[in-house]
């Protein structure tokens, strides 16, 4: 990542001290100039669940809040500190859906820019392919307005928010993963 990469409403000013003599240092580094603290620009981890019915089609969410309001998604969200990808998938599961998993299996990673409240949040996200236990009561909750089943060929990537999620998306529905529930095929 170069600095030209950043966008401009990424920092103004330093996390340690307030000043706004905080300035590109190189690379992904800001410096402050008024107290000497050093910012490296790191990712966020976050998670979406690709999860598949018995007849192939693709859970998708509608954001029910911004960024992205009213656009398809998968669900999941932000790894909690102290939390590992696979925790965070069946919390944000749990809260978004009422869902438990009964199995998960790691898909593949995109990244993205989050951008909440004028601030860009870089994120990785880590998608899993998922098969939910049986018997769920599926309810929107949370951050999540509704959900539908699409077959994966049939999806419009445009109706999706995310860049990173419509990467994702498309990779699934490319790699013939979508044919059956199995998460381990």
């Amino acid at each position: 990542m170069t600095n030209e990469s950043l966008p401009q409403n990424f920092l103004h000013y330093c996390p340690h001290c307030g000043s706004a003599d905080f300035a590109p240092a190189g690379g992904k580094q800001f410096r402050c100039g008024a107290c000497g603290f050093s910012f490296f620009t790191n990712s966020a981890a976050a998670v979406a669940a690709l999860i598949v019915d018995e007849a192939g089609r693709l859970m998708l969410t509608r954001r029910a809040c911004e960024p992205w309001r009213g656009m398809l998604d998968l669900p999941g969200g932000f790894v909690d500190p102290d939390e590992s990808a696979e925790e965070a998938l069946r919390r944000e599961l749990a809260e978004e859906l009422g869902a438990q998993v009964a199995e998960m299996r790691y898909f593949g990673s995109s990244h993205n820019r989050y951008v909440f409240s004028g601030y860009t949040v870089f994120t990785t996200d880590i998608a899993f392919v998922c098969r939910l236990a049986p018997g769920a009561a599926l309810a929107a909750a949370d951050d999540v307005d509704s959900y539908v089943w699409l077959v994966p060929a049939d999806i419009d990537l445009q109706t999706i928010g995310a860049p990173s999620i419509r990467s994702l998306v498309r990779q699934f529905a490319g790699a013939g993963l979508n044919r059956k529930t199995d998460p381990d095929r």
